[in-house]
């Protein structure tokens, strides 16, 4: 599989970009947070509410989550019961990894197709404050579902090329 390993360096080269794009932009989000809610909260003290400061952190708080939920799915941080996979013999090891990342796949894949549906659903809506699209709001399920998805085909080449995984991708398996 000498072929292959070159193939998962490009697909790992462009993991870690997508890793360092989301970073910024959740450390971004989440500073924009702290300062609308800032806002809201002086501005409800001292003169009257800013009317679009909650809708506001509503929506940095829904796009955050998912992304962080990402970058957590990239390093293994989410929860997981692996110690009957662990106890199997090398072999079964690997393919109970790889039906789960298929299964991981094909998940996000309905996720991507359910979120877009909704997202059409949902495009006449505008908020209420700042008159935005919902389509933008809405749009994350199916942006975030398939970065995920990238996350797990890149992990299962990395599983059949190497014929193992990190340690920070087991945990979550």
């Amino acid at each position: 599989m000498s072929f292959a390993q070159p193939l998962l360096t490009l697909l790992q080269r462009i993991e870690r970009g997508l890793d360092a794009i989301i970073q910024p932009v959740v450390f971004a989000g989440m500073a924009a947070l702290i300062g609308v809610i800032t806002l809201q909260i002086v501005s409800r003290v001292l003169f009257s509410a800013v009317g679009w400061t909650e809708e506001v952190a509503r929506f940095l708080l829904v796009w955050i989550t998912f992304l962080a939920g990402t970058l957590a799915f990239q390093r293994g941080r989410h929860i997981a019961v692996s110690f009957a996979v662990d106890a199997l013999p090398l072999p079964m090891r690997k393919l109970a990894r790889l039906a789960a990342l298929a299964i991981v796949v094909a998940f996000m894949i309905t996720l991507i197709v359910i979120g877009y549906r909704y997202m059409q659903v949902q495009s006449f809506q505008k908020s209420a404050s700042l008159r935005l699209s919902m389509t933008y709001v809405y749009a994350v399920m199916p942006v975030c579902a398939a970065i995920m998805a990238w996350y797990a085909l890149v992990d299962m080449v990395e599983l059949l090329v190497n014929g193992e995984m990190p340690p920070s991708q087991e945990a979550s398996l």
